[in-house]
């Protein structure tokens, strides 16, 4: 259950990405926590969420032992690829800032990410030669039917072009970053802390003129309250979170990787309700219920598929 290009088992990779989802999903009620406690922005917060996130995992890379990598990608390379990553990264969390601003919360996440598994199904089997079979078609439908249900259910949600048209973008800029991930994955030159560190670095640069138009510094009655809180998301569903998303990206398949993010919104429901006091409603019980059996189906079905592909093959 091995992939053989980078040596991180499937089955491993399978738990990095569902790790992923679920600390991602922790970002939003953080998030909402930060606005309580100051006037900090959406650009702000993403900027600090970044450039943070980028200290914590310099700081990991130069603490952990030195491990001499099996494939050491030349300079040149190893900088186009962080810079196409970063670049993909920045434009999926900006554009969907833009989507919220301009189409509302709720269209802009069904839309980004119900057209994310789409965009990265098609490509995948374009470019990459994945097939997703029949079951992984079922399960990605019902991923998309859960998470309509879950961001819709019981919600006067006015849908508006202009919206409609950043969550694309955001979506496309959220495939290249995941194909371009599993593609340098499969030939062995993925280094999936280098290649974190880099695109972090890349977006950073590129939200700082936003945040800086938006305001850097918040006014806030509560300063220890608010750095916990940046430190927090820079830790959990930043620097940890993305560190196993490029690892688990790079060896499992490109739609199985976009249908386990779809946690993200299942944790925040949750969260929603456990934390913020948010009531329980029975569409977002079903929305949920739908969204984690199409998740556990697929995480399945691929670490059935990774099994056979590692049996030796018959002489």
């Amino acid at each position: 259950m091995s992939n053989v290009s980078s040596g991180l088992p499937v089955g491993r990779g399978l738990l990095y990405l569902i790790i992923t989802g679920a600390a991602w999903g922790t970002a939003g009620a953080a998030a909402s926590l930060v606005y309580r406690a100051a006037d900090m922005g959406p650009f702000a917060l993403s900027f600090w969420r970044c450039a943070l996130g980028l200290a914590l995992l310099s700081a990991g890379r130069l603490l952990r032992p030195r491990v001499r990598p099996a494939t050491v990608l030349p300079l040149r390379r190893g900088a186009v690829r962080a810079l196409a990553i970063g670049l993909g990264l920045a434009v999926f969390q900006t554009a969907y800032f833009a989507a919220v601003a301009a189409t509302g919360l709720a269209v802009a996440t069904v839309v980004t990410l119900g057209a994310g598994p789409v965009l990265i199904a098609l490509g995948a089997r374009l470019l990459l030669g994945e097939r997703l079979g029949a079951g992984g078609a079922a399960a990605v439908a019902g991923a998309l039917a859960g998470l309509a249900v879950l961001t819709f259910g019981g919600s006067a949600a006015s849908v508006r072009p202009a919206g409609v048209l950043w969550a694309l973008v955001s979506a496309a800029g959220y495939g290249v970053m995941t194909l371009l991930t599993r593609w340098w994955g499969r030939d062995g030159g993925a280094d999936a802390g280098g290649t974190t560190v880099g695109a972090f670095a890349v977006t950073s640069l590129c939200l700082l003129p936003l945040a800086a138009h938006e305001g850097l510094l918040p006014h806030t009655a509560h300063p220890a309250r608010l750095l916990w809180l940046l430190l927090y998301i820079a830790a959990v569903p930043t620097a940890l979170a993305y560190a196993l998303y490029f690892a688990g990206a790079a060896v499992v398949r490109s739609a199985t990787v976009s249908v386990i993010m779809l946690l993200e919104p299942v944790t925040a429901a949750v969260l929603a309700v456990v934390l913020l006091g948010e009531r329980l409603t029975a569409t977002t019980a079903a929305g949920t219920l739908l969204m984690l059996g199409a998740v556990g189906g697929l995480a399945v079905s691929e670490a059935r598929a990774a099994g056979h592909r590692s049996e030796p093959v018959p002489v």
